[in-house]
């Protein structure tokens, strides 16, 4: 009796450690595939051949492949005014395995939440695609897109000093050979921004100038931020106990490039790996307690 109690007592403890200490482990990696916004054109998209549909599959099939091996590409199908150019973009500090997640799932938002128009931008969180048909009107790269803005009136006393000063070093750096992206921290405050893959260093400034201001004056005292313009996106976090361990700037020549991942890349896979393995060995753990105490029970039984 006493020993069917005591691996009562035994299973019972293993599954509390593993849902305290284990299982927040395996579900605190952030989900890159969240969405942020879509962007739909009000034109519905005409294609009695079939032309357009197959250049389409012909692009989500390109980008996919590329998003394997590299953060942004950018390609057409087709030729004359049927042919449809598109892009996809992933975040700086996504590893190619995570940036392959993420855009995988965009063909399948866009059919979906936009189904067959002219053009469509689907935003997620860890990356972004977009299409145009032949003759679509174009947009500003400063135009805004979407914003979002956290509490306000929250971070005491020299707040917006602060965060200007880390807007002033993102807008002093972002572009200078960094491949368009680029973090960093002041005091309290982290900063993050990005630009269009193919963007040069100038185009780049000028893009992220113009979300800083967007963010000053659109959330003004708001503790956090997200700005996406068209060609470029900003976000910033106040965090009153400290910033999390900062990342190291990018250093890369070539955003596009498979080896353009920065520090941050590397300490966001080292999460990730640090976070499976977790995982894994608590698993492993329950297992190893279930066996030990199935085996004890048997023989308790035998007796």
């Amino acid at each position: 009796m006493s020993s069917h109690l005591s691996m009562k007592t035994l299973l019972f403890l293993s599954l509390f450690l593993f849902l305290v200490f284990v299982l927040p482990l395996v579900t605190s990696a952030p989900d890159n595939s969240n969405l942020v916004y879509k962007g739909c054109a009000n034109q519905p998209l005409s294609d009695p051949t079939g032309v357009y549909s197959s250049a389409l599959s012909a692009i989500f099939g390109t980008l996919l492949q590329q998003s394997s091996k590299s953060k942004f590409y950018k390609t057409t199908s087709g030729s004359g005014q049927a042919s449809v150019s598109g892009l996809f973009q992933c975040r700086g500090d996504l590893s190619n395995v995570d940036c392959y997640t993420c855009v995988s799932r965009l063909p399948i938002l866009m059919d979906k939440l936009c189904g067959k128009t002219v053009a469509a931008r689907i935003q997620l969180l860890g990356c972004y695609m977009l299409y145009e048909v032949s003759g679509f009107s174009q947009i500003s790269g400063m135009e805004m897109l979407y914003k979002t803005c956290g509490k306000t009136n929250a971070g005491g006393n020299g707040f917006q000093e602060r965060r200007d000063s880390a807007f002033s070093s993102l807008e002093s750096v972002i572009g200078t050979g960094n491949g368009g992206f680029y973090t960093t921290s002041y005091e309290s405050m982290y900063v993050l921004g990005q630009c269009q893959g193919d963007l040069g260093t100038s185009d780049c400034g000028s893009c992220v100038k113009s979300a800083v201001q967007r963010a000053q004056v659109e959330c003004g005292s708001s503790i956090s931020g997200q700005i996406y313009l068209h060609r470029c996106f900003i976000s910033y976090n106040y965090y009153p106990n400290g910033t999390p361990k900062p990342n190291k700037p990018t250093s890369s020549s070539s955003f596009s490039s498979p080896s353009s991942s920065s520090s941050s890349s590397g300490s966001n896979t080292g999460k990730t790996a640090a976070i499976i393995l977790g995982g894994a060995a608590g698993v492993g753990f329950l297992i190893v307690l279930l066996l030990i105490a199935r085996k004890a029970m048997k023989k308790d039984d035998d007796y």
